[in-house]
């Protein structure tokens, strides 16, 4: 019997992208949709504007859209709503006992939500127990779209000791939704700065690598230099790494443990997770964009590249499909990881 589930901010990019992932899904199927007033009481189909390149599902095409003021039949809820209104709306859900697991970055720091990578800190969820208890729902957050490629991508060596890195991101317009930035502005163009991001980017790493002490996390004391891009690609952010380690590190050690890893989510043979969960590619010119970002159905994370930095250590190139692994997939993955630990 799959769970009825309700996606929130609906109509926008992230929103589809959960639409289309969770159609014919083992686990879930969408019972409800949830999008600003201008939508709600509208078939699905006149309030969306369907961007994607697989056809919308006949099922949700009738759906009608609900506000945010709505109840809501469905115990878990994909949240993918807009800053502005995410902060409030999804503790109100939290409150009326549901599971909000959103991709939205307004609680991601919050010291009782984790921050959840599931081949990283699978353990972290079990803050949920607490929040439940405390609130009688709770809320799980995915990183930023970024955070989630560079994490993934050092994840392998991260217990080598990692003592600080430096990382360059060039990152796709769909990370922006829709209608996203002007053609003018991004075509034959590279935007040196995203709002916000770079302070993610620096911030997040610490608190998924961090240890989970029973009450909340012990941050990671990594340190972290951003600096980010947005270059014009529509999907795929590709990102130039450096990392400098507190010992000597061997190509060798790296690469075997890239090639072998693997996580929870892998070994319970969860339905979105990818084998591999990371594609380690020799060529000097992998990964790249238009090529790799659709490997393991958008939720591998590829890394190439890997040679002697002059000022660190090592440095290599990484890609994650930004609105896959880095958003509504790698959201849906938590949830099939908080179904198998009995979480939900």
């Amino acid at each position: 019997m799959k769970h009825k589930v309700a996606v929130l901010g609906a109509t926008g990019a992230v929103g589809q992208r959960f639409i289309q992932l969770l159609e014919n899904h083992p686990d879930f199927e969408v019972h409800e949709l949830v999008a600003s007033s201008r939508s709600a009481g509208k078939p699905y189909s006149e309030a969306a504007k369907w961007k994607l390149a697989t056809a919308l599902p006949e099922g949700i095409k009738q759906k009608i859209v609900k506000s945010t003021d709505d109840a809501l039949e469905s115990k878990i809820l994909f949240s993918g709503l807009d800053s502005d209104i995410a902060g409030t709306a999804e503790e109100a859900y939290r409150a009326k006992g549901h599971i909000v697991i959103s991709n939205s970055k307004n609680h991601r720091m919050d010291e009782d939500v984790p921050l959840v990578v599931p081949e990283i800190n699978p353990e972290h969820l079990d803050m949920v127990i607490a929040q439940k208890k405390k609130y009688g729902g709770a809320i799980v957050t995915n990183p930023n779209c970024s955070t989630i490629g560079l994490v993934l991508g050092i994840a392998p060596v991260f217990n080598l000791g990692i003592d600080m890195m430096i990382v360059s991101t060039m990152q796709a317009i769909s990370g922006a939704g829709y209608p996203g930035i002007p053609s003018f502005d991004v075509l034959d163009n590279v935007i040196p700065h995203i709002g916000g991001e770079e302070d993610k980017i620096e911030d997040e790493p610490n608190k998924i690598f961090g240890k989970f002490d029973g009450k909340g996390i012990v941050p990671a004391p990594t340190r972290i230099s951003a600096m980010v891009h947005r270059v014009p690609a529509i999907d795929g952010h590709l990102e130039a790494v450096s990392i400098k380690f507190k010992k000597s590190v061997t190509r060798d050690e790296i690469v075997s443990l890239m090639k072998n890893y693997e996580g929870e989510p892998q070994k319970l043979n969860c339905p979105s997770a990818p084998k591999p969960a990371i594609q380690y590619f020799e060529a000097v010119d992998r990964p790249q964009t238009r090529l790799d970002r659709d490997l393991g159905k958008g939720m591998t994370v590829s890394v190439g590249n890997l040679r002697p930095c002059n000022i660190f250590d090592w440095k290599f190139n990484l890609l994650v499909h930004n609105t896959v692994r880095g958003a509504a997939g790698g959201t849906i993955l938590i949830a099939e990881l908080m179904l198998r630990k009995g979480l939900i």
